[in-house]
């Protein structure tokens, strides 16, 4: 069985960046020019990884012995040549971007922003002492909802409700028959303080007393 043939490494160039017409270079353009390759490189290479990862899934998916796995060796194979290659290809640019930092001019820092509120020390206390005050309050409060979510009350007994119940029927019937007796009461002080019952009860009465003075005075006599 034959061999798949690897491919060729990539030969490895120098990036050379050239100056403005004229000859004037500009030593700020050419800094930012190998930072841009040098990015450029560094994209290439993560491509490069993603697509070797894929190879790297499909192939273990593949029963050992199928026929499609030497190719996709082959081309991991390619894959990791070429990953090399480009990592001398970031190298170099990483040189050549340090010897262009190095040129007067090159590195241009960058304003400094002034701030015209607090500073974010002030944001970063407060959002804290916030985080450090409402936490425990928040706590306590779903806890005592809790507590009082988890609390029952408890029935009272069958026999102190029927003993209730029973006592409550005793005092209405007690006071059912009060009220009887007040009325009866009510009924026999008007016949004997008001109409013919008051008057044939006060006749007999003041008769006896008119005997009773009649007699003394025949005694007198």
């Amino acid at each position: 069985m034959m061999q798949p043939q690897q491919p060729e490494p990539p030969t490895v160039q120098k990036i050379t960046v050239l100056g403005p017409a004229g000859g004037a270079g500009n030593a700020a353009a050419v800094y930012r020019a190998f930072r841009a390759s040098r990015s450029e490189l560094a994209n290439q290479l993560e491509d490069l990884q993603d697509t070797r990862q894929g190879l790297m899934r499909e192939l273990e998916q593949l029963p050992a012995g199928a026929a499609g796995r030497a190719g996709i060796e082959a081309r991991i194979a390619g894959i990791d040549t070429r990953i090399t290659a480009m990592d001398k290809l970031i190298a170099d640019a990483d040189a050549q971007v340090a010897k262009a930092a190095a040129v007067p001019g090159a590195v241009v820092e960058p304003p400094k922003i002034v701030q015209s509120g607090p500073p974010e020390e002030v944001y970063v206390i407060a959002t804290v002492f916030s985080f450090a005050c409402l936490i425990p309050l928040v706590l306590a409060y779903s806890r005592r909802l809790w507590k009082r979510a988890s609390v029952v009350p408890m029935p009272f007994p069958k026999e102190v409700t029927e003993r209730l119940a029973r006592l409550e029927q005793s005092a209405d019937s007690t006071a059912l028959e009060v009220e009887r007796i007040g009325e009866g009461q009510r009924f026999l002080t008007r016949l004997f303080t008001e109409g013919e019952m008051a008057r044939a009860i006060a006749a007999p009465a003041g008769a006896a007393g008119d005997r009773k003075i009649g007699d003394a005075g025949s005694g007198v006599r």
